[in-house]
């Protein structure tokens, strides 16, 4: 196979990245926006020598599991991947490549696997569910303002159709077009990346789903937002809006949010709950995207602890103590560790506002705070929560959790694959795996959350 060649591929599998995967004379090719079904026509746009990725020209047969996208701009965008996918298809997807994941790097045998694991944990309503967005602000070759997302593993922005993107909130459409009035009428220039110049990088907003307080957030590259009562007199028509404010940043660099921010009406924060939970989000909180799922990831993650309200728990990568706080309702005693201090700040406010005393956070990293801790002060665990980023757990937590022998491991992971790597070392070590669920927190797209809990084999 040669680049430009165009051949025609029957699908047969998704890739990670929710490409298609087929195959031509032994060949395999990862085609973009082709689903398992499809029998396509596609031109190769790099070949290796055992594999290639091709570009979807045209759809010869349609595989029964495609549906129409949603979003007119669905397969320009970088942020769904699988929006063509039936909903039950992308559970599906999801599920399996949990599940082969743990088969092909945790070493679980298949038959293990049907005993312990439980279906994914999908949305009735697979929309609508983002309570947070970042839209990059830009102009377009003939000049015109607009506002998107970037194009995948690209700096072009796919302009949102009508401003309306299907995974956010319905007030995101009328806050853009706010902004970008705002912008023409009174000449704030977006941000060019290639000269560094112009004002309005970035717009965030975020939405409590239980609260329906709005927060709206410019950031730009300069000290002030010129007109900035003109901007807020506008936004605070907006049903529930809380906060608006902007964030300073102007450095030449790929990440969003200056480490600055000017409230300019409105409290600093909004507040949402999962839950019974309160917790307040400011710009810079992490925070989940979708509360309905993490509701249930969260919950998965307490019926896998099994806490009786005698236990001791550490819960690692704590964040701003969502799951923490959650665990405090069942345990004796959580203890939180996090690497970021503004984390811990926030996780010790979230713990205050909701009257938890029986929460304690520490700031740094895992495989330093946690020997400290065992080692010199004597702080057990009966069970352990860990919540780490895609990379996974370092080894050095992962041993001191083995010293620290809890009765119970509840490992909630982001990638199915660090994941397994990690359950095969804990396995290996006097842990069994028991239950495993998938949940679906991103629909639309090829990501999802897990859920394990490994128990302590009896010596």
């Amino acid at each position: 196979m040669q680049k430009n060649d165009i051949v025609t591929v029957e699908i047969k599998d998704i890739g990670i990245g929710g490409e298609g995967i087929g195959k031509v004379d032994g060949y395999t090719l990862f085609i973009k926006d082709a689903i398992v079904g499809d029998v396509v026509e596609a031109k190769i746009m790099k070949a290796k020598k055992n594999y290639g990725y091709a570009k979807l020209m045209n759809i010869i047969q349609s595989s029964d599991e495609r549906i129409s996208a949603r979003c007119p701009a669905a397969r320009q965008c970088g942020g769904c991947q699988i929006q063509e996918m039936s909903y039950d298809s992308q559970l599906a997807f999801k599920h399996e490549k949990v599940r082969n994941n743990l088969i092909r790097l945790g070493d679980i045998s298949p038959e293990m696997l049907d005993k312990v694991m439980e279906p994914i944990c999908g949305m009735e309503q697979p929309f609508r569910y983002r309570n947070k967005a970042q839209f990059p602000i830009g102009r377009t070759r003939d000049g015109k303002l607009t506002v998107g997302f970037y194009a995948g593993r690209t700096h072009s922005i796919i302009p949102v159709p009508d401003g309306d993107c299907a995974l956010g909130a319905e007030e995101n459409r009328e806050v853009l077009q706010i902004i970008l009035t705002f912008m023409e009428k009174y000449k704030v220039e977006a941000y060019n990346e290639e000269t560094h110049t112009g004002l309005v990088r970035h717009i965030l907003i975020r939405k409590g789903f239980t609260t329906k307080e709005m927060m709206v957030c410019l950031v730009i590259n300069g000290k002030t937002l010129p007109h900035s009562d003109e901007l807020v007199r506008q936004l605070t028509h907006i049903e529930g809006m809380t906060s608006i404010s902007y964030s300073v940043n102007e450095e030449k660099t790929n990440v969003i949010m200056g480490s600055c921010i000017k409230t300019i009406w409105g409290k600093d924060y909004i507040t949402d709950y999962i839950g019974n939970v309160k917790y307040q989000i400011s710009p810079l909180s992490f925070y989940q995207v979708n509360p309905i799922q993490t509701e249930k990831l969260y919950g998965t993650a307490l019926e896998y602890a099994g806490l009786t309200g005698k236990e001791t728990v550490w819960d690692l990568y704590c964040g701003i103590g969502t799951i923490s706080l959650f665990l405090a309702q069942k345990a004796k005693q959580v203890y939180g560790v996090e690497i970021v201090p503004q984390a811990i700040d926030d996780a010790k406010n979230n713990a205050r506002i909701n009257s938890i005393d029986n929460a304690d956070f520490y700031v740094g990293k895992a495989e330093d705070v946690l020997p400290e801790k065992y080692e010199k002060e004597g702080i057990y665990a009966d069970v352990i929560v860990v919540d780490p980023p895609r990379k996974g757990c370092e080894e050095a937590v992962l041993n001191t959790m083995v010293k620290m022998q809890p009765d119970r491991i509840v490992y909630v992971s982001c990638d199915s694959a660090t994941l397994a790597r990690d359950v095969k070392y804990l396995r290996e070590r006097g842990y069994e795996l028991e239950r495993v669920r998938a949940v679906d927190m991103f629909p639309q797209t090829v990501h999802v959350e897990t859920v394990v809990r490994l128990t302590r084999k009896a010596q």
